[in-house]
């Protein structure tokens, strides 16, 4: 069973129903003891990066996911503001946020480049930087579907799967060992994502 975290930031039943598109079980949850027996989590999300750890911490998620994640080895998928959790600490609410990818969440700034809109949103590329188990089978030319005012930079390049270029090169895919994250949304962008999708569903 894929268990979807429930931490109040919206953006679930859209994955729910893309997974039982591609014929996968799930459930949407924000009990403790179903998220302790999940095979698989997705943590998706958007909005505050502040606001979701605050809502982390005081529901007791945090003992819970890092019980799965650190020591379980559970496959983890962070979608959007769910990958943004994934890193140390982030510019907005100048807030820690799960750490368990080294690196910082940033916010898009292109003073002398007034044609780029802030947030990042529509189809855009991306360059991988390695192989992974996500992008099993995927095509040449895959096009994602972003939506962001903030941006991951991993300190250690090797936690990089995927870059973006959208007035600087950020990274769009992260994974380290059973961690992995995307900062578009598979959900929403078409065959690429049902790939991503699929391809973590079968892990």
């Amino acid at each position: 069973m894929i268990t979807i975290v429930d931490y109040g930031m919206g953006n679930l039943n859209s994955v729910k129903n893309m997974l039982k598109y591609l014929g996968y079980d799930s459930i949407v949850t924000g009990e403790q003891e179903i998220i302790r027996k999940a095979d698989k989590l997705i943590l998706p999300g958007v909005g505050n990066f502040g606001m979701a750890m605050d809502v982390i911490r005081k529901s007791d998620f945090l003992d819970t996911l890092n019980h799965k994640v650190l020591e379980e080895k559970t496959p983890i998928l962070g979608i959007c503001l769910g990958m943004q959790l994934l890193l140390e600490h982030s510019e907005e609410g100048d807030c820690d946020g799960l750490g368990w990818i080294p690196g910082e969440v940033k916010k898009f700034e292109f003073p002398d480049k007034p044609q780029l809109k802030i947030p990042h949103m529509g189809w855009d590329y991306i360059e991988k930087c390695k192989e992974s188990p996500l992008f099993d089978g995927s095509a040449v030319g895959e096009r994602y579907y972003f939506v962001h005012s903030y941006y991951v930079r991993c300190r250690n390049r090797e936690d990089a799967t995927a870059t973006t270029e959208y007035g600087i090169v950020f990274d769009s895919v992260v994974e380290r060992d059973n961690i992995m994250g995307t900062q578009f949304h598979p959900e929403k962008s078409h065959k690429f994502g049902m790939d991503i999708l699929r391809n973590f569903a079968k892990m």
